[in-house]
């Protein structure tokens, strides 16, 4: 399984000289399965530019939405797959019984907020309500559970072959009322993954004033890669505010609390362009994820 970042930015893009490095496009992560099936994590603006290099091909493409809200759906117009004729996408909303994220999705693309509307592309495009009864029968294995957000949505754990990552993205750990999904669920729900990614966008000195906005603090997730004992964890969602330098100092940050706890754990901070390749391991105490 391989897994490139496209998007990495949170509620907002952040063009500018001081996000070149990370990037500031919003959430979009690729996975090209062992089988060749191509699964694609959320379509915040990201999405352009892996949709510009799956044009090469014709493979059928597999969206999963974390949810409906403005930064994991804009970059969707401009995703080149869909202007395709015959291009076969699935896409799968992100609120079992509730077509708020497919209808976000789709309306952007009314004629009016967008130029070409929805009905009028050339590929085939199809929807899925009843999500986990559709994931249940593919090849690879998936999990979800409720996120801990505004609006809700879930979480994705995937496995293939021996290997699991699990995509957590706009999830507080520790919202100020009762959770949709308590941290020993999470815990559980992350246990031995290969690589988690996890909704990572703020720091201590954001709060109080952040505090059930629907997203975690960095040490927040730091505790959570521990508790679980997870391969590799990469810092996701990064507030839009967070410079370059910002994010190298999390960097070093996370590098030194993961040593200082054994380093059992690799910290990545996520960045467009990122790829990761994971593959099954012999030796459960070997880490078989692989920068490419």
């Amino acid at each position: 399984m391989q897994v490139t970042f496209y998007g990495v930015r949170g509620s907002m893009p952040a063009p500018g000289p001081t996000t070149v490095r990370y990037g500031g496009n919003t959430s979009c992560v690729h996975l090209r399965l062992n089988s060749g099936q191509n699964v694609v994590l959320d379509a915040g603006t990201g999405i352009r530019m892996l949709g510009n290099r799956l044009a090469d091909a014709d493979e059928p493409i597999l969206l999963l939405l974390s949810h409906g809200h403005w930064d994991h759906i804009q970059g969707y117009p401009f995703f080149a797959p869909i202007y395709q004729p015959g291009r076969e996408i699935v896409i799968c909303q992100g609120v079992e019984g509730n077509a708020a994220s497919l209808q976000a999705l789709i309306r952007q693309m009314d004629g009016s907020s967008f130029p070409v509307h929805a009905k009028e592309l050339p590929s085939q495009v199809s929807t899925i309500q009843e999500v986990q009864t559709f994931l249940d029968n593919q090849a690879f294995r998936t999990r979800r559970l409720n996120l801990n957000h505004p609006g809700g949505g879930y979480a994705y754990r995937i496995e293939e072959d021996g290997v699991s990552i699990a995509y957590i993205t706009d999830n507080e750990l520790e919202p100020p009322n009762v959770p949709q999904t308590s941290y020993p669920d999470w815990v559980d729900f992350c246990r031995d993954v290969d690589l988690l990614i996890h909704d990572a966008q703020y720091t201590s000195e954001d709060m109080p004033a952040k505090h059930g906005w629907g997203h975690s603090l960095i040490s927040q997730v730091q505790q959570l890669a521990s508790d679980a004992h997870v391969k590799n964890v990469a810092f996701y969602h990064h507030d839009p505010d967070r410079s370059d330098s910002d994010l190298d100092e999390i960097s070093t940050g996370t590098a030194g609390y993961f040593q200082t706890a054994g380093g059992l754990v690799t910290p990545w901070v996520a960045a467009e362009g990122l790829s990761l390749d994971i593959r099954r391991r012999q030796d459960p105490n070997v880490n078989t994820v692989q920068q490419v």
